[in-house]
């Protein structure tokens, strides 16, 4: 999951890295940090701290990262887990130089070269997978520096949209199947480079185009080159991100995330034939989607039966005293006028353990609903993603202990329940449906994760 923003040659780059991070909160709420330079000094500046963006950084902070080149990051936790020791941007410095990265994805042989390097004598400060990009381009014998980060992301093999930054250069690359995304924008003469588009939107910068898969982008002053890291693969996109992960508003794989999300819940609604007394979202995720879906059933009247409380922080205090159903009231409320006596259907984008599909499915018929129709726009979750979006184990997953969907829906205690298809996603997806990866929906990997079964039952 994790966000990541950066710029070359502005005068505010810190200022604008800020900014950026704040449009892509949604992508990482643990922690946050903002590493600068200026090509006129031999040293980086930077500042992280635990927390939202809006807890690490005031203007005074921001006031001491200077330099007119900036990179940085909001982290939500895949490998390594939530600590001070694992914030980013990872700062380190060797005879050639300061360097700071800042990584969304997941690397699957992560453990086999850490151990690799520990028994060569590497000292790591951290348990995340991103500090072994840092170690392999620090032992890279390269003598340019987009080089040594080539022929240290040749070695790693997963998910990776990276920046890379010196006290006077700045890369950006992205693994060779583009699963997560990474966009190039242009703000005033200088080079953007996000996560999202959102981010862009922000500080007025112009989307220009995707970094490609298997690129890396160097800039450096008066000069910007494109190589290829060479590994020609099939894209592999991760589809999650349209799903639900990516802001409505990004330009996301090339896509607008909004007509997808419309269209997805326009397909879904398609294939249903429920008579509902009304159909309503459970905020924020499947707001876009439940307006495709009343598109497609129109017979049925559109109504907000759930409110969401935007206030609520990643932690709050339970009350000693038991409330019914606190844990999903607190963040989620049903509107008794609209769901009380009445058959309703509330959209969701996905079902993964199925515990908050079940409180929300009770709060509805503690608050009088007579039948509770779920309805998921993303197909069964039945595997695990390696890839950086945080899937739990397996044997967690409601759609992998149940198979048949009408004992899924008993685990919800729904009336009903009807997910998404595989073969309907790929219809929202359109044409370019072969160049997304489904392996947490059942499809096969796009590549080799160690220990892990394919379809077929044998191990990769």
């Amino acid at each position: 999951m994790c966000g990541i923003a950066g710029i070359f040659g502005h005068r505010e780059a810190s200022n604008l890295v800020y900014l950026m991070l704040y449009a892509l909160q949604h992508r990482g709420q643990e922690s946050a940090g903002i590493a600068s330079a200026n090509s006129s000094r031999d040293h980086l500046f930077s500042h992280r701290g635990m927390g939202l963006v809006s807890d690490v950084f005031n203007e005074e902070k921001i006031r001491r990262l200077n330099g007119d080149l900036a990179i940085g990051h909001t982290r939500y936790s895949t490998t390594g887990d939530s600590s001070e020791k694992n914030m980013q941007p990872i700062l380190g410095e060797n005879f050639k130089g300061p360097i700071a990265i800042a990584h969304n994805g997941n690397l699957v042989n992560a453990l086999e070269l850490r151990r690799e390097l520990e028994n060569e004598g590497a000292l790591f400060q951290s348990s995340s997978d991103s500090e072994v990009i840092l170690h392999l381009i620090a032992r890279s014998k390269e003598d340019k520096l987009v080089k040594r980060v080539m022929e240290a992301l040749g070695r790693v093999k997963g998910a990776f949209s990276l920046l890379v930054m010196t006290n006077k250069s700045l890369i950006a690359a992205r693994d060779p199947y583009g699963i997560r995304p990474l966009a190039l924008g242009e703000l005033d003469g200088s080079y953007v480079i996000a996560s999202e588009t959102c981010a862009f939107d922000l500080v007025g910068a112009s989307y220009e185009r995707e970094v490609e898969p298997g690129e890396v982008l160097y800039l450096q002053e008066d000069d910007a080159r494109s190589y290829e890291l060479g590994q020609k693969a099939q894209p592999a996109h991760c589809v999650f991100e349209l799903i639900y992960f990516a802001r409505p508003d990004s330009v996301v794989f090339g896509r607008n995330v909004y007509r997808f999300r419309k269209r997805l819940g326009a397909v879904l609604g398609e294939q249903d034939r429920q008579k509902a007394d009304a159909v309503f979202p459970v905020p924020d995720s499947s707001n876009v989607a439940w307006l495709g879906y009343h598109e497609a059933r129109p017979e049925i009247p559109v109504e907000l039966g759930i409110i969401r409380n935007h206030y609520v922080g990643r932690t709050f205090i339970e009350p000693k005293e038991a409330i019914r159903h606190f844990g999903v009231k607190v963040k989620l409320n049903g509107v008794g006028s609209v769901v009380r006596n009445k058959e309703v259907i509330p959209i969701d984008d996905s079902i993964v353990r199925s515990t908050t599909g079940r409180k929300i499915v009770d709060m509805l018929f503690g608050l009088g609903a007579k039948g509770v129709h779920f309805r998921s726009t993303c197909p069964k979750i039945v595997d695990c993603c390696y890839f950086g979006i945080d899937i739990p184990e397996k044997n967690d997953l409601v759609a992998n202990k149940y198979s048949d969907e009408a004992a899924i829906c008993q685990q919800l205690h729904a009336t009903t329940l009807k997910y998404q298809t595989l073969e309907g996603l790929k219809r929202a997806v359109g044409d370019t449906a072969e160049d997304y990866c489904y392996a947490c929906l059942g499809g096969d990997y796009p590549m080799e994760i160690p220990g892990v079964l394919r379809n077929n039952g044998k191990y990769l």
